[in-house]
C-alpha cells in the first residue's frame, strides 16, 4: 500500500536525493533541456516549477531560499534574470516532459524535460494564434465583402457604357 507516500525516493537516500535534484535543476537552467529517466523528470517537474514561481519576484529573499535548493550562484543568477523574465506572465507549467523511449543499456524509460517558453519550435505557432482572433477574423471577412459591391458597381458602370 501508497498511503503517505508524496514523494518517489528514486531509491536513494535524502542527501543523495536532494543533491541530485539540484545538479539536475542547475543543467535544466543552464542547457534548457536535458534527458533523464521518466522518474527524474518527474520529481525535478515538483521540485523545480516552485523556484521558478519564487524566480518572478526578485526580492533578497527569495534569491536566498532559491540558493538553499540549487547550491549554485550562476545558476540562480540565471534563473532571475534570464528565465524568469520570459515566464512572468505564465501562471505556472514552466517544464515539459517528452518521452522519448527506452534506453539501451537497462530498458529504462527516457524522457526530456524543458523549459516551455525557450523552445522556439513550440512558441512560433501559438504566436501566430494569439495574433488571430474572432474578432480580428470577422473584421477582415467583412471588409472585403464590404469592398465587393463597390468594385462590382465600377465594373457594372464600365460595361453599360
Amino acid at each position: 500500500m501508497r498511503h503517505g507516500k508524496k514523494v518517489n525516493h528514486l531509491s536513494r537516500q535524502a542527501g543523495h536525493r536532494k543533491l541530485m535534484l539540484a545538479n539536475m535543476a542547475c543543467s535544466l537552467i543552464e542547457h534548457k533541456r536535458i534527458n533523464t529517466t521518466v522518474a527524474k523528470a518527474k520529481a525535478l517537474k515538483v521540485y523545480f516549477e516552485p523556484l521558478v514561481t519564487k524566480a518572478k519576484e526578485d526580492t533578497t529573499h527569495n534569491r536566498r531560499v532559491v540558493f538553499s535548493y540549487l547550491r549554485n550562484k550562476y545558476a540562480v543568477t540565471e534563473l532571475f534574470r534570464e528565465v524568469a523574465a520570459k515566464v512572468g506572465d505564465r501562471p505556472g507549467g514552466y517544464t515539459r516532459i517528452i518521452k522519448l523511449g527506452n534506453r539501451l543499456g537497462d530498458n529504462a524509460d527516457m524522457a526530456m524535460i524543458e523549459l516551455v517558453d525557450f523552445n522556439e519550435l513550440y512558441n512560433v505557432a501559438k504566436k501566430e494564434a494569439k495574433k488571430t482572433t474572432r474578432r480580428s477574423r470577422a473584421k477582415k471577412a467583412d471588409a472585403p465583402a464590404a469592398e465587393a459591391p463597390a468594385v462590382d458597381t465600377a465594373e457594372n458602370t464600365e460595361a453599360t457604357e
